[in-house]
C-alpha cells in the first residue's frame, strides 16, 4: 500500500466532514432546503414570542389585580377609607361565603344566579334571532327599510330605563318583564350590524349566483348570510352584555329574586360590601360567556386571516 493511497472506506468518511466535497456543498447551496431550514425557524421564534407576549400580560394583569385589591384592603384596615361607605375586599368574601354557605335575604345564592342566567339568555337568544332577521330582511328589502326607518330609529331612541318600568306595570314582577328588556337591548345591538353587514355583501357574488340559477332565498341563506356572519358575530360579544344588563337593571326596577334585586336589596340596606360581592358574581358570569362566544366565533369564522382572528380576541 503507498502512502497516497486511503485505507478502504476512508474516503466516504472524509467526504463528510470536508466542507469543500461536492455533496456537502450541494447540501449548503439548495435553496429548497435553505427556506425550509428559515421557514421552520421563524415559526419556532413568533410562537416563541406569541407565548413570551401572553406571559407578560397575564403577569400585568395578576400585578393590577394585586395592587387595587392590595390598595383598597390596605386603605380600609388603616382607616384611610371609610368601611361603610366603600367596603373592603375582606368583607366582600366574607359576604360571599354567607351567601354560598347560608343564603340570601332571597333565597339560595344559586337560585338568584339561576334566575339573572335564565331571564340573560331568555333575552340574548331571542333579541339575537330577530335582530338577525329582520336585519338581514330590511337590508334585503329596500322597500321595506325605507318604510320601517322611522319606526325603528324611533324605538332606539327610547330610554331603556323607560322601557324597564313600562314593562315593570305591563308584565310585572315576574320574568317576562326582565326577558322583554334584555330583548330590547340585544335586538338593536344585533338588527344593526345584521342590516350593515347584509348591505356590504358583494354584488357582483350576488349577481353572479342568480346567473347559476340560484333563487333569492338561496342566495340569502348561502351568499348573503355566510358574508353578514362576520358583522353579526361581532355584535354578539356586546349583545349578551346588553342582555345581561337587561336582566339586571329589570331585576332592580322591581322582582321577586335574581342578582339585580339582591344588589337593590344591599344598596338599600347601605351594604357596600354585598353590592360589590353581586357584582363581583355578575362580571365572573360575563367574562364565562365571553370566553364561550369567542370559541363560537373562532369555529364559525375559521376561513378569517389568523391575524384577524387574533385582533377580535382581544
Amino acid at each position: 500500500m503507498t502512502a497516497d493511497t486511503e485505507p478502504p472506506g476512508q474516503s466516504g468518511l472524509s467526504g463528510l466532514s470536508d466542507p469543500s466535497h461536492p455533496s456537502n456543498q450541494s447540501n449548503q447551496s439548495d435553496p429548497s432546503v435553505l427556506s425550509d431550514l428559515d421557514e421552520a425557524a421563524l415559526i419556532r421564534s413568533a410562537k416563541a414570542r406569541v407565548r413570551r407576549r401572553k406571559l407578560l400580560i397575564h403577569v400585568v394583569q395578576i400585578v393590577l389585580v394585586v395592587v387595587v385589591l392590595g390598595g383598597w384592603q390596605l386603605g380600609a384596615s388603616q382607616g384611610w377609607l371609610d368601611t361603610f361607605t366603600y367596603g373592603s375586599p375582606s368583607g366582600v368574601v366574607d359576604q360571599l361565603k354567607t351567601w354560598f354557605s347560608e343564603g340570601t335575604a332571597l333565597g339560595s345564592i344559586w337560585h338568584n344566579i339561576a334566575v339573572t342566567l335564565q331571564e340573560t339568555v331568555l333575552g340574548f337568544l331571542i333579541g339575537t334571532v330577530s335582530g338577525v332577521v329582520l336585519g338581514i330582511a330590511l337590508g334585503r328589502i329596500h322597500a321595506l327599510a325605507e318604510v320601517m326607518a322611522p319606526f325603528i330609529k324611533a324605538a332606539n331612541s327610547i330610554p331603556r330605563i323607560v322601557l324597564g318600568s313600562m314593562f315593570i306595570i305591563w308584565f310585572g314582577l315576574g320574568q317576562t318583564g326582565k326577558v322583554a328588556l334584555a330583548v330590547v337591548l340585544v335586538f338593536f345591538s344585533v338588527f344593526f350590524n345584521a342590516f350593515q353587514g347584509t348591505r356590504e355583501v358583494d354584488r357582483n357574488l350576488m349577481a353572479n349566483a342568480r346567473v347559476l340559477g340560484a333563487s333569492e332565498w338561496r342566495v340569502t341563506t348561502q351568499v348573503v348570510l355566510p358574508s353578514a356572519m362576520t358583522w353579526i358575530v361581532a355584535s354578539l360579544h356586546a349583545a349578551f352584555g346588553f342582555a345581561l344588563i337587561g336582566a339586571i337593571v329589570g331585576e332592580m326596577l322591581g322582582a321577586q329574586a335574581g342578582l339585580g334585586q339582591l344588589i337593590a336589596q344591599s344598596q338599600g340596606l347601605f351594604n357596600a360590601d354585598g353590592v360589590y360581592a353581586a357584582t363581583l358574581i355578575i362580571a365572573v358570569l360575563a367574562l364565562a360567556a365571553e370566553f364561550i362566544i369567542a370559541r363560537f366565533e373562532n369555529r364559525v369564522l375559521r376561513w378569517r386571516p389568523t391575524q384577524l382572528s387574533e385582533s377580535a380576541a382581544l
